[in-house]
Parts: structure tokens; sequence; C-alpha cells
């Protein structure tokens, strides 16, 4: 079991985004069950371009679902732990880099992680992140987009924001 849990971790992280993702290690992250409840998302900025920059942090929704077993909310961007344990959520960002990009991963209000990629000239970069976080019922995992940054996405699904269960405990 401890071994499966891994490849889990490890093929979801390596494979994020590309299709082998949905054929080969799709079972995988799926397998997981507490109670009988299967507890999973993946979603997507889509076909939007460039969200931002503004003034002040936003709340980002991932709107275009690719995966979701009913934790995740594509209206608001937020995931809503269904039970108690140790989850693993990753993210992508993408961006032009004539401008920054500050991404931030947030537990009920405080950061978990974050990337930035600087300016850095006017070529394409993606940063990614990845963590597993302990949480209770109802606890709330969500992506802030940091003030005066921006992020690109189109159908090729760059940016993303994904997570799963990993153990209820």
């Amino acid at each position: 079991e401890t071994f499966l849990l891994f490849l889990r971790v490890y093929f979801f992280q390596c494979f994020q985004g590309v299709s082998v993702l949905n054929t080969i290690i799709k079972p995988f992250y799926f397998h997981v069950t507490s109670q009988g409840v299967q507890v999973a998302f993946k979603a997507a900025q889509g076909i939007v371009g460039y969200i931002g920059p503004y003034n002040t942090e936003i709340t980002l929704a991932y709107k275009t679902v690719l995966s979701n077993t009913g934790t995740y909310n594509p209206a608001t961007g937020i995931f809503t732990a269904p039970v108690r344990g140790y989850y693993y959520f990753s993210f992508s960002g993408h961006n032009v880099s004539n401008r920054p990009m500050g991404l931030r991963l947030m537990k009920n209000g405080v950061q978990i992680v974050t990337v930035y990629n600087h300016v850095a000239g006017n070529r394409y970069e993606t940063a990614t992140n990845g963590m597993v976080v302990h949480l209770n019922v109802g606890d709330h995992v969500y992506m802030r987009l940091r003030a005066n940054t921006w992020i690109f996405d189109n159908d090729n699904n760059h940016s993303t924001f994904a997570g799963f269960l990993l153990s209820a405990r």
C-alpha cells in the first residue's frame, strides 16, 4: 500500500497534464477510498488567455474541470475536504515572462506553498509546486494570484490545480 501511494504521487507529479495521466495513472489516484468516498479533482484555467494583473490578490477559479468527484467547486475555485486525512495538491502556472507570475496555494486563508516567476525577458515560463497537507472535514484549499502578477492559459491546459486524498486519518 505504501508503494502504491508513492507511485500515485510520483506519477501524478511527473505526468500532470499529460494524456498518460488519463489512461494509465488515473486508476491509481482514484483508487484511494475512505468509507466509500473517492476524493480527486483536476481543473485548468482553460481557454481564457491572460488573467491579471490586478491591484489586489484574487482567488483563481479553475473552470475547465478535467476530473472531479464533487469536492471541487469550479465557480469559486475552492476545494472542500469531505473527510479528514492527508491530501496531495499540485498546481502549475504559465505566463509570458515580460510580467511576473505569483501563485499561492492556500488552506483556510493561510499560505501553504508558493511559486513566483520574476520578469525575465519575453519568453513562456511554467512554474509548478505540490504539497501533502493534512485536512479536517470542511477545510478549504484554493489558489490565489498575487497582486500585480498574471497567469496565462489556453486549450493546452498549462495552468492547473489538482488534488486527491492520500489516506484518511
